[in-house]
């Protein structure tokens, strides 16, 4: 064997290990990357359930209270039930705009309430739901980060052949239609009623 033909082989097989480092380089990126993904929307699904948790003690501590307003109660309990039912990203997403949108007319008809805003068991709630919702508002911009780079990612060559080998395929970022953002009519009931 001459050292032309050992070149050669010593060669090609530098380029296969290359080929194949670099491939594998690029998949472990893209399983972290899904991985973080996931992660991402693991948090935000937490902050969700916490969120939902602490609802129905608001409404009972309210209900007292506001026994003119059980249209409003009624629209923060059935939009705590369509989130808790929502399974896409999607879906929670469109549910979370329904129970936040709930959430301020709630807080919003609270405000004609002088002795509710006085109860401490409200304005620990209250403090709690906002500062969920502050939570998830963070959350859902670091997963769309994430999301943002991993769809750039698996379509973006070479990446693109390592996702179609791994089936991977875009997924959904965390947000609202243009009609799902629309801000929610409050009406006052009762007492000094008043249109929102």
């Amino acid at each position: 064997m001459d050292s032309s033909s050992i070149l050669g082989s010593l060669a090609f097989f530098l380029f296969v290990a290359g080929v194949i480092t670099y491939s594998v380089i690029l998949y472990n990126g893209l399983v972290r990357l899904r991985n973080e993904n996931d992660r991402a929307w693991a948090n935000i699904d937490v902050l969700l359930k916490q969120r939902h948790d602490e609802i129905p003690n608001l409404v009972e501590t309210v209900r007292g209270y506001m026994q003119h307003e059980q249209q409003t109660l009624l629209a923060v309990t059935q939009a705590r039930a369509a989130s808790m039912s929502a399974s896409s990203v999607g879906q929670k997403a469109v549910a979370d705009l329904e129970v936040a949108s709930a959430l301020r007319g709630l807080f919003a008809v609270a405000e004609n309430y002088p002795q509710l805003k006085a109860n401490e068991n409200f304005l620990k709630l209250q403090n709690r739901i906002t500062e969920l919702e502050e939570r998830i508002a963070d959350r859902r911009e670091f997963f769309n980060d994430d999301i943002a780079t991993y769809n750039t990612r698996i379509g973006q060559i070479p990446d693109v052949f390592i996702a179609s080998f791994m089936s991977l395929k875009p997924r959904e970022m965390f947000k609202v239609s243009d009609e799902d953002r629309r801000q929610v009519e409050v009406k006052f009931q009762g007492q000094g009623a008043v249109g929102a």
